[in-house]
């Protein structure tokens, strides 16, 4: 068979894309994806001694990308190497699906092992509600103070398990169902659509941050494709102002300490998967509530608790003796 061999590098990764569209990445998906392949390229490239744009396909040999992953890796974390090697395995299956290259060199590039991922949650028995509590007397200092829209935040982390994204795509139409019987319909990764449940203390948030944003924008917030979570323009909230928000939450209620390096909203996703596991619900529920597409994703929230883990150590039959040892 004829392999179109001259295909560009640059218009390969061009078309990529364009084929990537009816999967609707997310725009932090794409534009890590992108950084994955501009990286490397340009390591590439300067191998080979060439101009980016001149690179073709049939030059992405297994030792030249050997070569770039391995400079690749000087100066990236482990994780971001193995997001890269990832993004360059999809790019090149897809130039063999094109038949631009005979087959997909990566297989014999070294891929990085995956870490284990291991859920952070919030630590402390007692921190969500603390958190909640701080947020709900408004304590958070803010120019403009909105108690009723950050205690929303928090609760659709914490009791709907909700990621950033899916929180800033919610709209007012999210909200689905009569009062005591509704849920939100969330649309998470690859476009996985999902229905949650919300109990009338949820409700009740709801409502009161509806009111709050008639007060601030009137009717018109109210419509069903205005966005559920809004800054202070009342568009749709930013993921730089999202992050902030949570973050100054967090100092306001002084839990700064018990957050998880690197986590942030996530821990609340965390908190609530883990809360689920410790409180009896199986890995195919946590798995519908998350809006996971694998039950091995789900497995590392269902691990036995701390407690289970400390009971079931206690039963040990020589404790039983050292208690009688001690007592004597």
């Amino acid at each position: 068979m004829l392999y179109k061999i001259h295909m560009h590098v640059v218009e390969a990764q061009r078309l990529f894309f364009v084929a990537r569209r009816p999967k609707k990445d997310s725009p932090h998906t794409i534009a890590a994806y992108r950084r994955d392949l501009a990286g490397v390229t340009a390591i590439l490239a300067d191998q080979l001694r060439r101009p980016v744009d001149e690179l073709t396909v049939d030059q992405l040999t297994v030792h030249s990308l050997r070569l770039a992953f391995g400079r690749f890796a000087d100066t990236h974390a482990k994780s971001s190497v193995l997001r890269a090697w990832s993004t360059w395995n999809q790019l090149l299956s897809f130039c063999v699906a094109e038949e631009w290259i005979g087959g997909n060199p990566m297989g014999a590039v070294t891929r990085p092992r995956s870490p284990a991922a291991a859920p952070k949650p919030l630590r402390g028995e007692d921190t969500p509600e603390q958190l909640l509590s701080a947020v709900a007397s408004g304590s958070r200092p803010a120019r403009d103070p909105w108690p009723e829209r950050d205690l929303l935040v928090l609760a659709l982390g914490l009791v709907a398990g909700l990621r950033a994204a899916e929180i800033r795509g919610l709209t007012q139409h999210s909200v689905v169902g009569r009062p005591g019987e509704q849920r939100l319909h969330v649309r998470g990764k690859g476009s996985r659509e999902r229905s949650i449940p919300i109990a009338g203390p949820m409700e009740r948030i709801l409502a009161e941050y509806r009111d709050s944003l008639l007060r601030r924008f009137g009717k018109g917030s109210l419509s069903g494709r205005s966005p559920l979570v809004c800054g202070y323009d009342g568009n749709e909230i930013g993921r730089g102002a999202l992050e902030y928000l949570v973050r100054s939450c967090y100092r306001s209620a002084g839990i700064g300490d018990r957050v998880p390096a690197g986590a942030q909203l996530h821990a609340l996703r965390h908190t609530f998967a883990t809360r689920l596991a410790e409180d009896g619900a199986n890995a195919t529920e946590i798995m519908a509530l998350l809006g996971h597409a694998s039950l091995a994703t789900v497995q590392n929230y269902i691990e036995t608790s701390d407690a289970q883990k400390r009971a079931a150590a206690m039963s040990n039959r020589t404790y039983q003796l050292l208690g009688e040892l001690g007592g004597g």
